[in-house]
Order: structure tokens, then C-alpha cells, then sequence
């Protein structure tokens, strides 16, 4: 599979068939990333009001476009092609600084033989029907930009339980990003061993089941958009 950061909490995830998707659409004018131009066969997004998260009206072509936080409240799983999606509801931080706290989604999926997770925008230590969900992860798609999201050390808890193969920060501060009210990615590194830590030199990485480390690493990709 290849998997590109846009920027935010946007990925185009592509499997060895070409079937793709993509997650937590943006909107360009408020997050400062420019519009996304691919088509892909799926569209996930986490909320039901975030501009920062639910722009599949943005996102080109006839894709099949699923609010995960629809699926979590009618059953938590939902089929599109050929991949199995299954969601859970979640918060938003509940002492946000900005606005009161919306539900959203978290989700996961599998491709390739690889199960992928996105934390969508929770901004809470994790419930144990949430470490439950994760069980098992291979890829773990992370909010590493603290408040308004999830606090790093409650996240460096969650990685930790969860054990993924594999973490890839997401929504961070970036020179892009517009609003400017969340950390750099080094705020989140400080938490792991310089060791543990790979820097992909462009915005996609291409891997195989075999490929994935065997304990936790961390991989920082480079926006695209």
C-alpha cells in the first residue's frame, strides 16, 4: 500500500489494487492546505460540522462518502468497496479552549493485510472501550499536536497500550497550517527515543506487511498539499 499525507488529518491510503481512500477532508481556506486533487474510491470522515474534518463535498469524482460517526452510532461497521470500515463515537476535548465540544468518530480499517487506525479529533485519555478498538493495530494514523486535541502524554499513554507497528503523526503545526493553535511535531518526538523515530523525505511511504517494524516506531511524513 502507499500511503500520502496531505496535511491535517488528511491521507490518501492506496492498496496494491488500486482501490484508495481517503480520510478527514479539510477545508482549504480555513486550514491553509491546498485543495486536494485526487479521486479516490472512498471517502471516511470523522464529524458531522468539523471544516476541518468532514469536506468530503470537496473531494473530486462519485467516491463513496461514509461519516464514520454515523457508523459508530448505527451499528460501528459499514462495507464499501471491498473494505470493511468499523467506527467508534468519541469527544472532542470536553474543556475545548475554543468552542463546546462536538462528538466525532474514531475508526480503522484493513488493506493489504495491514489494519490502519485515525484518531479523527478526540481530544481525550482514552476510555477502555476505546484502548478495545485498537487492539491490534499495524498503522496508527495520530493527533500530535495536543490541545485542541488529545494532551501528548495521554497519547504517548495510548501508543503505548495499543503497541502499533507503526505511528504517523498527524495534525500538528506546520508552516501551512493557518490557524497556528497546536504544537510543532517536535512537541510529540520528545516523547520518543531518537532511535525510534524515521523521517520519510517526501509526503508518501510505500509498505508491506513485511515492511512493519516489530515494535512501535515512529514515522513523520511531509505534507503535501
Amino acid at each position: 500500500m502507499k500511503i500520502k499525507w496531505y496535511g491535517h488529518a488528511a491521507f490518501i491510503i492506496r492498496a496494491s489494487d488500486g482501490i484508495s481512500v481517503i480520510t478527514d477532508p479539510y477545508t482549504p481556506e480555513t486550514s491553509g492546505y491546498q485543495p486536494i486533487p485526487d479521486v479516490p474510491d472512498v471517502v471516511l470522515t470523522s464529524s458531522l460540522n468539523d471544516d476541518f474534518h468532514d469536506r468530503s463535498d470537496l473531494i473530486l469524482g462519485d467516491p463513496i462518502r461514509i461519516n464514520m460517526l454515523d457508523v459508530a452510532r448505527s451499528g460501528g461497521e459499514i462495507e464499501a468497496a471491498g473494505l470493511v470500515f468499523k467506527g467508534i463515537e468519541s469527544s472532542e476535548m470536553y474543556e475545548h479552549p475554543y468552542h463546546e465540544p462536538d462528538k466525532c468518530a474514531m475508526y480503522r480499517w484493513e488493506m493489504d493485510g495491514i489494519s490502519i487506525g485515525h484518531m479523527g479529533d478526540v481530544g481525550n485519555p482514552f476510555t477502555e472501550e476505546e484502548f478495545a478498538f485498537f487492539e491490534g493495530l499495524d498503522v496508527f494514523l495520530v493527533l500530535a499536536g495536543d490541545v485542541p486535541t488529545i494532551r501528548l502524554p495521554d497519547l504517548k499513554q495510548v501508543i503505548d497500550r495499543v503497541q502499533p507497528k507503526l505511528v504517523i503523526p498527524m495534525h500538528f503545526r506546520t508552516l501551512r497550517y493557518k490557524p497556528r493553535n497546536m504544537q510543532w511535531i517536535t512537541a510529540f518526538l520528545r516523547h520518543f527515543n531518537d532511535a525510534d523515530i524515521d523521517f520519510q523525505s517526501n509526503w508518501e511511504v510505500e509498505l508491506s506487511r513485511e515492511d512493519l517494524p516489530e515494535s512501535t516506531r515512529v514515522l513523520v511524513l511531509t505534507h503535501a498539499l
